[in-house]
C-alpha cells in the first residue's frame, strides 16, 4: 500500500508540471521557491511577454526536472538575460529568464533645444524634439525606440537660421537752409534684434552717417546687421533734400546779372548792371525769399538820357559823374594851329554795346570818370599840350578801372567788345 501511494504522488507532480510548462506569463527568478523547496525539481517557468520551449534529459513529459533545458523567446521589444536556461541541482534555473522591456540609450539633449518622450527610453517610446526660440531644427523632429535598442532617427541639431531684424528710421523730407543747397540730417542709429541668442556682431551703414550735410536730391541708404551665426538682416530708407527755388531771373537787355549760391534758390541774391550808354531802372539787387518770390522790382536797362541843354560845362560833367560814366572832350580853339588837323582827323568810335564815346584829341582833353574811383570831373583834369595819338587815348580809356569791370562782365556773359 505504501508503494502505491508513493507512485501516485509522483504521477500527480509530473502531471502538474506538464500543465504549467506550456503556459505563458512573467515569473521572476526564484518565484515560489519556498513552495518547491521540498521537491527535487526547479520551479515551473511562468513567462510573461514571451514563450518557452523545454527539453528534458530523457524525454520525460516533465518540464522542470533536473537537467531540463528551456529556450526563451521574448516578444518584439522585449529581451531575456539568456536565450536558454537549465534546471540545476540547486533547484534553481541557471539564470534569470524573465522577458524585460528593451531600453534604448538616453538621447542627448540638443544644444539650444530639448525633447519630451512618451515613455522615457523604453521600447516604442516616442520622443519629440524642439528648439529654443530663434533656432530652427535640422534633422528629424521625432525618434522612436526600436527593438534593436536604437532610436529610429538621430538627435537633430538646433541652428540659428533666422536672420536678425532691424528697423530703419522713417525720415521726412528736409529743406535746405537759406543760401545753401544742403541740409543737415540727423537720425538715431537703429538697433538690431536677434531672436536666437540676442548677440549681434556688426551693424553696417551704407551711405552718409547721421548729422551729415546732404545735397539736394534723393539719397538711398541702408543698414545691415549680422548675428554670430553669420545671418544677415537689412533695411532700407531714403533721405530727400529739397531746395526752395524762385522762378528764374534773366539778365536785362543791355545789361548783366550776377547771382550767388545757385542763382534761384532760397536766400540767393542777384545783382544787376547795365552796359555803357544805359542806366539801370528798378532794383539793382534782388533776393529769393522764403515765399519763393523775388524781393524788389523788375530790373531793366534804359538808354542813358543826358541833358545837353545846360549853360555850364560843370552841369554837363556832373551828369556823367552821377551816372558813373566817362566823358572825353576835345576842346581846341579855332585859332589853334592844330584845329584844322583835328577837324580832319576827328573820329568817333563806339563799341558794339556803346560803352564809351572815344575821339582823337589834339590839344586839350578832359577826362570825367566815375564816382567809384574818386576822380572828380573838371575842366583841366588832364591837359595834353600837344596832340596825342589815338593809341595813347584808347589805352587811357581801356585801362580805366571802371572799364576793366565792364570788360569782365562782358567776358562772363560771353560778349566781346569790338572797337
Amino acid at each position: 500500500l505504501t508503494s502505491w501511494m508513493q507512485l501516485f504522488s509522483v504521477v500527480l507532480v509530473a502531471f502538474s508540471s506538464f500543465l504549467s510548462s506550456s503556459g505563458s506569463g512573467h515569473y521572476a527568478y526564484g518565484d515560489d521557491e519556498d513552495s518547491h523547496s521540498r521537491t527535487p525539481w526547479c520551479a515551473p517557468i511562468k513567462l510573461k511577454h514571451g514563450d518557452v520551449s523545454c527539453r528534458t534529459p530523457r524525454g520525460e513529459h516533465y518540464r522542470n526536472v533536473m537537467g531540463t533545458r528551456c529556450k526563451i523567446r521574448c516578444k518584439q521589444g522585449y529581451e531575456s538575460q539568456s536565450s536558454e536556461v537549465v534546471c540545476m541541482a540547486t533547484k534553481h534555473w541557471s539564470s534569470n529568464y524573465a522577458c524585460r522591456e528593451v531600453r534604448c540609450a538616453k538621447p542627448d539633449m540638443p544644444i539650444n533645444g530639448g525633447y519630451k518622450c512618451s515613455d522615457g527610453s523604453y521600447f516604442n517610446s516616442r520622443c519629440e524634439f524642439f528648439c529654443s526660440p530663434g533656432f530652427s531644427m535640422k534633422g528629424q523632429k521625432t525618434a522612436t525606440c526600436q527593438h534593436t535598442k536604437t532610436w529610429s532617427a538621430a538627435v537633430p541639431t538646433c541652428v540659428d537660421m533666422e536672420p536678425p531684424k532691424i528697423k530703419c528710421p522713417n525720415l521726412k523730407d528736409k529743406w535746405a537752409e537759406p543760401g545753401k543747397l544742403t541740409a543737415r540730417v540727423t537720425w538715431d542709429t537703429p538697433e538690431g534684434v536677434d531672436s536666437a541668442d540676442g548677440i549681434l556682431t556688426d551693424v553696417i551703414l551704407k551711405g552718409k552717417p547721421s548729422k551729415s550735410n546732404f545735397p539736394e536730391g534723393l539719397h538711398k541708404m541702408s543698414y545691415t546687421v549680422f548675428d554670430r551665426a553669420g545671418n544677415k538682416g537689412s533695411c532700407r530708407f531714403t533721405v530727400r533734400v529739397r531746395v526752395r527755388r524762385c522762378s528764374p531771373l534773366f539778365a536785362p537787355d543791355n545789361g548783366y546779372m550776377k547771382c550767388d549760391s545757385d542763382n534761384d534758390n532760397y536766400g540767393a541774391s542777384c545783382e544787376f548792371t547795365c552796359t555803357g550808354g544805359y542806366e539801370l531802372q528798378g532794383s539793382a539787387a534782388r533776393v529769393c525769399q522764403y515765399g519763393l518770390t523775388w524781393s524788389g522790382l523788375d530790373t531793366n536797362c534804359a538808354p542813358m538820357n543826358i541833358n545837353v541843354g545846360v549853360r555850364t560845362a560843370a552841369a554837363l560833367l556832373d551828369q556823367f559823374y552821377e551816372k558813373r560814366r566817362l566823358l572825353i572832350i576835345s576842346a581846341p580853339t579855332a585859332a589853334n594851329h592844330n584845329y584844322r588837323f583835328q577837324m580832319t582827323n576827328l573820329q568817333v568810335r563806339r563799341s558794339s554795346k556803346g560803352e564809351f564815346l572815344k575821339c582823337y584829341c589834339s590839344d586839350l582833353c578832359l577826362l570825367c570818370c566815375s564816382q567809384k574811383h574818386s576822380l572828380k570831373c573838371g575842366m583841366d583834369k588832364q591837359r595834353y599840350p600837344f596832340p596825342i595819338t589815338a593809341a595813347e587815348l584808347l589805352t587811357t580809356i581801356d585801362t580805366l578801372p571802371l572799364r576793366k569791370d565792364e570788360m569782365l562782365l562782358q567776358q562772363e556773359a560771353g560778349q566781346t567788345c569790338q572797337s
